[in-house]
């Protein structure tokens, strides 16, 4: 099977007749909307009928845009160094900026709008958006002045985006000097660290030293980037009149304080149990300290569960017909026209994500699979995100614009999916495998995101007194990672470098991007009880609750299932069940 995604949906090129006309079309809807607010938001007169045309104007906009935008951050997810994708970015960010005087314009219009439920309600179109313009109206407490807000614009581009840019570029380029049976060379970085899931131990050693090392090429211009991102991130939440950025996410993620504190708390709670699993897979590996960073995602057991990609493919949706024909279905689709780029390769982003495509009610995956059954369910993951996005095709843009929590629950669900019914066909050592490696990812999302949440934390209360070095960002790190893995892990080989290869630290946008993960797992832990329980029909609730993500605040999108977020007792009941299987892990070798 083809490895490599197919743009052709978007664009067949950046030369194509349909992206250079909608690049000139760009510019007129730019303009279009600069006039028209201009004109016409000077007063409250005819409120509804304005309303509607603003929307309509921005979804169509939105479509337009992000579908010159995605094509283009989608070619650099792949081919970092094209020259003409790097300049493309460079201009649709500048675009971007032309529209922050009218949405300014029209949030402030809002705040000045008297019975604006009244108007909301007088007109069905605009009553389908009524959460979209409640959420602008609310953002007026937050706004500066409209010169500030465009020279902020502006100024982000020579900013935090260009910060991201070049880290993103660093991580993308950068070759790992490694010796493998004798033999010197320079690999990826995504492949040394896939490496890490090796069934060679000493491969999984190699691996980790080399990668380490390789990021003293990088350090100083990634510790350069981060404090530059982080020191703005800091400036503007003061200047807009949040108490810390952590406000400023919570809030903008449609989550509330009180929330966060219940999962955190609850998340400190479970630590010991998750350091019961390191130690004890320590031992079965032979160390007594504690268990090495490089041996986190060691395989376990006597079975090579490996994939060639289309065995992956026919796997997940195999088992995603377990809970429904509609999940199974998308799955092969997404497999079959090429919508995933699963080939690690020089130049190719690390990790994996999903952008889902609006405009064209399709998504694209990256992934970098190597055969492993982690990376099988990484593609699990990332098909979950395209799901949820497929339940929110049929709204319009800004309907479906969903916060970061609510983001990770399909995908982890769809883990979960993949994981519960592999375990079902298992024999005793593929249980045991599985399982063990389902305990080691919620590891890396419960107690690896605690830690890096602890790190951004104390970077941020450093950066207010100045830069922050690279020895004090591997300090921070390192007593991040201590603190949260206890002695579960050999002190003496931690990971200092996290922050320098993990990409959420450089989204000026998107700060704190680890606590997601946390409430995407244990929310869908809760969710797959809920589907134990309730069995079929709990499969049309949840593509209905997939559906509203984008029209509510969280706590309010988990009541559609009876959840209450805001009870740290919902998180314990959540943790418990990773929980139990970490002491099933410890007896049954």
């Amino acid at each position: 099977m083809n490895q490599r995604w197919s743009l052709d949906a978007l664009y067949k090129s950046f030369e194509a007749p349909e992206f250079k006309r909608d690049l000139e079309r760009l510019d007129q809807e730019i303009g279009k909307i600069q006039k028209w607010t201009a004109e016409n938001l000077a007063d409250a007169q005819n409120a509804a009928q304005k309303l509607e045309q603003y929307i309509r104007m921005m979804n169509d906009f939105y479509h337009l845009y992000t579908r010159l935008a995605s094509f283009t951050q989608l070619t650099l997810s792949t081919e970092a160094t094209n020259e003409v994708a790097l300049k493309y970015a460079d201009i649709f960010d500048e675009k971007a900026t032309a529209l922050t005087k009218p949405e300014v314009t029209f949030v402030k219009w809002l705040g000045k709008l008297e019975n604006l439920e009244a108007v909301i309600n007088s007109n069905k179109y605009v009553k389908e958006h009524e959460f979209f313009i409640m959420e602008k109206a609310d953002e007026n407490k937050y706004l500066l002045s409209d010169e500030e807000e465009i020279l902020i614009a502006k100024m982000k581009n020579t900013g935090s985006n260009a910060w991201s840019k070049l880290q993103d570029m660093l991580s993308s380029t950068l070759m790992v000097d490694i010796t493998i049976d004798g033999e010197q060379k320079q690999l990826p970085l995504p492949i040394v660290r896939n490496m890490a899931y090796s069934d060679d131990a000493k491969l999984r050693r190699t691996a980790y030293e080399a990668e380490l090392a390789s990021y003293k090429k990088v350090d100083v211009s990634s510790a350069a980037s981060l404090n530059g991102i982080k020191g703005e991130v800091i400036t503007l939440a003061k200047m807009r009149g949040y108490a810390s950025p952590l406000e400023m996410t919570v809030l903008n993620a449609r989550m509330d304080m009180q929330t966060l504190d219940a999962m955190l708390t609850a998340i400190k709670e479970s630590l010991p149990s998750f350091h019961k699993y390191y130690r004890k897979k320590a031992e079965l590996l032979g160390y007594k300290n504690g268990l090495p960073f490089y041996e986190m995602f060691a395989p376990m057991g006597d079975v090579d569960m490996k994939f060639t990609y289309e065995e992956a493919r026919d796997y997940v949706v195999k088992n995603f017909r377990t809970f429904s024909d509609k999940l199974a279905d998308f799955a092969a689709n997404a497999f079959d026209e090429r919508w995933i780029d699963a080939e690690p390769r020089e130049g190719k982003s690390g990790g994996a994500f999903c952008s889902n495509l609006h405009v064209i009610k399709e998504s694209r995956i990256l992934a970098n699979f190597n055969g492993s059954f982690s990376n099988m369910t990484t593609l699990a993951h990332e098909l979950g995100h395209g799901y949820h996005g497929a339940n929110l095709m049929e709204e319009t843009y800004v309907n479906a614009e969903y916060p970061m929590p609510i983001a990770e629950t399909a995908s982890i669900f769809c883990e979960t999916i993949v994981k519960e019914a592999a375990l079902k066909s298992a024999d005793t050592e593929e249980a045991f495998s599985i399982l063990e490696n389902d305990i080691g990812d919620s590891g890396q999302v419960i107690v690896d995101i605690y830690s890096r949440f602890l790190f951004e934390s104390e970077l941020f209360r450093r950066r207010e007194t100045g830069a922050v070095s690279v020895n004090e960002l591997n300090e921070i790190m390192v007593n991040a990672q201590k603190q949260a893995y206890g002695d579960g892990l050999d002190p003496e080989y931690l990971h200092p470098y996290m922050w320098a290869c993990k990409p959420h630290y450089y989204y000026a946008g998107h700060n704190f991007y680890n606590f997601p993960y946390a409430f995407g797992l244990l929310f869908a832990k809760g969710l797959y009880a809920e589907y134990l329980k309730r069995g079929d029909e709990f499969v049309a609730a949840y593509d209905k609750l997939l559906s509203v993500t984008g029209k509510k605040k969280i706590a309010d999108v988990t009541m559609e299932m009876g959840i209450d977020v805001r009870s740290v007792e919902f998180w314990r009941s959540s943790l418990k069940l990773i929980e139990k299987d970490i002491e099933k892990f410890i007896n049954l070798k």
